[in-house]
């Protein structure tokens, strides 16, 4: 038994324990995006003076650990608070992959009374539903249930509401499987069947929610396209007739919805989690120093702060600048190998290829769902944008860069996070969801011909 301080405080490790397993059991809330594999870099320490990753050090001795502290990711929501209590409450919660976002609603005005939001602790587990569902499988359900529930209870002791009220909750299908502590790892492998994927209610005293009587999950419609999506379409309506609408939600992973009002078509693209830094040499998600716009005459920074890394949005306008600069050719190539963009920031030609994949993976399964349908972009009303991505996304960048179609630049429409907000219009008005799971088709783009043939036409730029 060894002893390791980490920022002061004394705890103890079995010989051969690693770094990062002894941080995860004890609260400290270094990220582990790559969710242990190595790959990131982003689970950096300093141990006995010595930079390591946490990752990978394997504890052999005392050690002295110095661990920066989690900072809090921005989340916009896009939601009008009223600040006005009435005597008919309930809570609404969407829990993202990277942030939680808690609403206090009022049943009688129909109307949120206020929203707060937090980082999702979980994501010291892994940045993506891939890596947290592989901690699953390897240590069980409990501690990542046990992290989500400590959070919650924190957030909803901020409202200092001293009655119980009832728990809406909408998110993806693997974030609902940690909530109710439910083994997820059957969602992993094929043929990826999860548990369950209907609404599901449990007693909140049961789960260990403070303050709640009954906890209810919004139906999901498969394995990656969850209860999120539902509220999302719940959240934006069926289009007119004879004519589509989009959603596409962006995020760790991507989430795309092609819907009439007679069906829908949906599909989850692997993006993977480029778009939140993870796996980006100078990536990082939305807080202090994050480079989140940028042209070639203005940083902007979350915060305001000296440049520290790129976000997802920020990584979006660099490589559109570099496009148009034609610093990188339509392949991607990048003679000069990096592009500096502070002393402190850089992107480098793996960090090019990266958001090829990315943006290939979304533009083609955009595309590879109208074409199933048999329609045209002339075809689509209007697309959706949500996610935390869609709050600061400049469209036109996306669209040179080859995320987004150029035929739908101009139908573009950011709704911040439509799954809170669906989740929202389903609290107050038990609006039918059937409509969106009884109508929706699954498509599983790894076994569609059109999208492998569109993925790697779309991994190229365009430039003049």
């Amino acid at each position: 038994m060894y002893k390791v301080t980490v920022n002061g405080e004394v705890l103890t490790a079995d010989d051969g324990m690693l770094l990062s397993d002894l941080l995860i059991k004890s609260d400290k809330n270094v990220e582990h995006p790559c969710g242990g594999n190595g790959t990131c870099r982003k689970c950096i320490v300093t141990v006995n003076g010595k930079e390591e990753l946490s990752c990978r050090y394997i504890i052999k001795s005392d050690i002295t650990v110095l661990s920066p502290d989690s900072e809090k990711i921005i989340s916009e929501t896009g939601a009008e608070e009223t600040g006005k209590t009435t005597e008919n409450l309930c809570y609404v919660l969407d829990i993202g992959t990277t942030t939680l976002a808690l609403a206090l609603v009022s049943l009688d005005d129909k109307k949120i009374i206020k929203v707060i939001t937090r980082t999702n602790p979980q994501r010291k587990f892994g940045a993506d539903v891939m890596t947290r569902i592989d901690y699953c499988r390897k240590n069980g359900a409990c501690e990542l249930q046990k992290t989500i529930i400590s959070e919650i209870n924190s957030m909803i002791s901020e409202f200092d509401l001293q009655k119980s009220v009832k728990l809406y909750v909408s998110g993806n299908t693997t974030m609902l499987h940690l909530l109710f502590g439910i083994d997820c790892s059957s969602i992993g492998v094929a043929p990826y069947t999860p548990t369950f994927l209907e609404s599901k209610s449990e007693n909140g005293y049961g789960l260990g929610i403070n303050g709640i009587d009954t906890a209810e999950s919004l139906p999901s419609i498969s394995a990656f396209v969850g209860a999120d999506i539902v509220a999302g379409l719940s959240y934006i309506g069926i289009p007119k007739s004879g004519k589509y609408n989009l959603l596409v939600d962006l995020g760790t992973n991507a989430e795309i919805c092609l819907f009439s009002e007679h069906s829908a078509l949906c599909t989850a693209a692997a993006a993977g989690p480029c778009f939140e830094g993870a796996n980006i040499s100078c990536g990082m998600s939305a807080t202090d120093g994050a480079i989140y716009s940028y042209s070639k005459n203005e940083i902007r920074t979350v915060g305001d702060s000296p440049a520290r890394g790129v976000c997802g949005t920020g990584l979006v306008d660099i490589i559109a600048e570099l496009v148009c600069g034609e610093v990188i050719d339509e392949t991607g190539f990048m003679e000069c190998g990096a592009f500096e963009i502070t002393d402190e920031v850089s992107i480098n030609q793996i960090d090019i290829r990266q958001y090829q994949l990315a943006k290939s993976a979304v533009y083609s399964a955009i595309v590879t769902l109208l074409q199933i349908e048999g329609i045209s972009f002339d075809d689509v009303e209007k697309m959706y944008i949500s996610g935390g991505f869609s709050a600061k996304i400049n469209i036109e960048n996306a669209v040179k860069t080859g995320l987004l179609p150029r035929e739908l630049a101009h139908k573009c429409i950011a709704v911040n996070n439509s799954s809170l907000l669906g989740t929202v219009k389903y609290a107050c008005e038990k609006n039918d969801l059937t409509v969106y799971t009884g109508n929706t088709s699954y498509i599983d783009l790894s076994q569609n011909p059109v999208f492998s043939e569109l993925f790697i036409d779309s991994m190229m730029f365009e430039t003049e």
